[in-house]
């Protein structure tokens, strides 16, 4: 056990792309290493074989940097944590065994974190944090959820989706425009110079709080090959209006069932979880992940 009289806990996430490992000691978070995948580039996705492979082959190198860069050895680890899925079963395999080999060896406790649970917890890493009880939306490439949280350990989903989720959205439509993987980020960055009112795509009707997301992308694909076949130059020529147009229309399916989720539930305090999004709003107007 370390003699620094303080707790230390090494922390291995491994579900999808990238492999990361972070330090915390007595709840503050010291580093976030991200060694990320580029192999999955000319695929236009995700392969898990792959992902599996390659976090085979980075884990102990960022396991290594996160120690070295928090200044302490692996013996001075009072714990280890790892995500135990969701995500790919492959990639979480990987991680998940280095994370029990290591805590054998060093015979510290060992705690398996629920991915979902972990994205919704991220707004308690820094200030300012929400107040229970709380809605929380959580979008990713792989999960979108709405989810209500009363206390660190239980939560409600309220409503999710039903088929794609809306991270997959962006990235299937990128991939639809010629754009190159990860594609999300980059229909973000051509929206900011873009007209969001010169195209309209059809928002799905779903009961209750729950998500849809696949009927977007069936339309964006058929409006994309009408267009094309009249101009084959129409994506270029319009590449920023276009890209304005799906993310105001995706984000507006989000933000739409929160605000029916805060007006139905009255709860005011809302945070948003996951691809990099985290920050406690008002439950008033609306609200947006962009």
């Amino acid at each position: 056990m370390p003699s620094t009289g303080s707790a230390q806990i090494l922390a291995i996430e491994s579900s999808c792309d990238e492999t990361s490992a972070a330090v915390i000691r007595n709840g503050k978070v010291l580093n976030n290493i991200i060694a990320s995948q580029e192999v999955h580039q000319k695929y236009g996705g995700v392969v898990p074989e792959l992902a599996s492979r390659a976090h085979q082959r980075t884990i102990w190198l960022t396991v290594d940097e996160a120690l070295r860069s928090a200044g302490i050895t692996v013996q001075q680890l009072d714990a280890i944590a790892f995500t135990k899925g969701p995500g790919l079963m492959g990639a979480l395999l990987v991680g998940a065994s280095f994370a029990k080999g290591l805590a054998l060896a060093l015979d510290v406790p060992l705690i398996g974190v629920n991915h979902m649970e972990a994205h919704v917890l991220s707004n308690f890493i820094d200030e300012p944090v929400p107040e229970f009880p709380f809605l929380c939306l959580t979008v990713s490439g792989g999960h979108t959820q709405l989810v209500k949280v009363t206390s660190y350990l239980t939560m409600e989903v309220l409503g999710e989706t039903q088929d794609d989720a809306a991270g997959e959205a962006f990235d299937k439509a990128a991939r639809l425009l010629g754009l190159p993987y990860p594609g999300g980020p980059l229909i973000d960055r051509y929206a900011q110079a873009g007209i969001t009112g010169r195209f309209a795509f059809p928002k799905a009707e779903m009961p209750g709080l729950h998500f849809s997301f696949s009927g977007i992308k069936t339309a964006f694909m058929y409006f994309l090959r009408d267009h094309t076949a009249a101009d084959p130059d129409f994506v270029k020529k319009n590449l920023n209006d276009i890209c304005a147009a799906l993310q105001h229309t995706l984000v507006t399916m989000l933000t739409d069932r929160l605000v029916q989720a805060a007006r139905l539930t009255g709860i005011k305090q809302i945070a948003l979880a996951g691809g990099g999004i985290g920050k406690l709003r008002p439950a008033q107007g609306r609200t947006t992940t962009g």
